[in-house]
């Protein structure tokens, strides 16, 4: 197998859905009730649903502002407001979720006690939205949180470390639907089929290179970044020896992620003097993709500690993020130990 999850050499004839991935990986445990199941092929039903939507979009005069802004003071795409309303109304409906936490929406969702369940969700249901208008890859970000034991589902029950998630996946809508998912044995790639409307295991056992080629940062913002950082990437587009990384940066958290996720290298969004807290959500966008790379044998950390040791206080919370392969960001942190 190569360092991507693709097999390499004769095609098979096995398919493999992510629905009967998860029920074969369900029969392991036998405490499993199969909640957990059930709530992921919601997930991947909602995933469907907006993909289909995304290409559509321009038909369905589904692009460009709808008006009004969401918590983060961002203006709302159309296609971002129907995203979300996707995602809600599914998980509610499936009966397995009690908290829903969201980045269009300023307070969580407590279910009601009648469809109410043991998981919490949180998500960012179309990440890299200001990119629709330009056909850049888009795509929704998810984590899963089980209640704690005494809990019927309130907020602390997602208040709480990375390390604790249940799942973490994203899907990336691009030229095909790419679901990305973890539930703490590995990272595992599918790609829908519109043909048979299933997402097929397509990367098994994704591991991430330790170390890459190439850094992704946006260094439109590099006047306001810490100097360290600026000297980290100096050190990788000037190396005193080997050869220069080449920058890819796309502007959408899923994409940037996904490449570094199956190539190696390293994706980086400082705290800078504009955003001293950093830009990215910690508990819809940093904690499930960290998840995904430390599953996968990467590294994510703020510089100075691992991202999913942080305890957030708040839904909407920030945070400045590194991550990708091993040595990579192993490199970086040393800059900030020089600091």
């Amino acid at each position: 197998m190569s360092h991507t999850g693709f097999d390499e050499g004769a095609p098979k004839t096995e398919i493999i859905t992510l629905t009967s991935h998860v029920l074969s990986q369900q029969q392991r445990h036998p405490i499993a009730t199969g909640d957990l199941t059930l709530l992921l092929t919601a997930i991947q039903t909602t995933c469907k649903f907006i993909s289909t939507n995304v290409r559509r979009a321009g038909l369905l005069n589904l692009i460009g502002a709808a008006g009004s802004a969401n918590v983060q003071g961002e203006d709302q795409k159309k296609l971002d407001i129907l995203s979300n309303d996707i995602m809600v109304n599914s998980l509610r409906a499936s009966g397995k979720t009690a908290v829903l936490v969201s980045e269009e929406i300023d307070d969580p969702i407590i279910i009601d006690a009648a469809h109410r369940g043991r998981y919490c969700v949180v998500f960012d249901p179309l990440d890299g939205s200001s990119n629709i208008d330009a056909g850049v890859n888009i795509g929704t970000i998810f984590g899963v949180y089980k209640c704690a034991d005494d809990s019927d589902g309130k907020v602390e029950d997602v208040l709480r470390p990375g390390s604790e998630l249940q799942v973490a996946g994203y899907c990336m809508y691009g030229s095909s639907a790419n679901l990305v998912i973890s539930t703490g044995q590995g990272v595992n790639g599918y790609t829908l089929d519109n043909g048979i409307g299933e997402f097929i295991l397509t990367h098994p056992n994704i591991r991430i290179p330790d170390r890459g080629k190439i850094y992704s940062f946006n260094e439109g913002n590099s006047l306001w970044w810490p100097d360290h950082v600026n000297k980290y990437l100096e050190s990788v587009k000037f190396p005193e020896n080997g050869k220069p990384y080449s920058a890819r940066y796309i502007g959408s958290m899923v994409a940037d992620v996904h490449r570094t996720l199956l190539y190696g290298g390293i994706f980086g969004y400082p705290a800078d003097k504009k955003s001293k807290s950093g830009k990215l959500r910690l508990l819809y966008e940093a904690f499930p993709m960290a998840f995904l790379v430390e599953q996968a044998g990467g590294l994510a950390t703020t510089g100075t500690k691992r991202i999913l040791d942080i305890q957030p206080t708040s839904i909407h919370e920030r945070t400045p993020i590194y991550l990708g392969s091993k040595e990579d960001v192993e490199d970086l942190m040393k800059f900030f130990k020089d600091q």
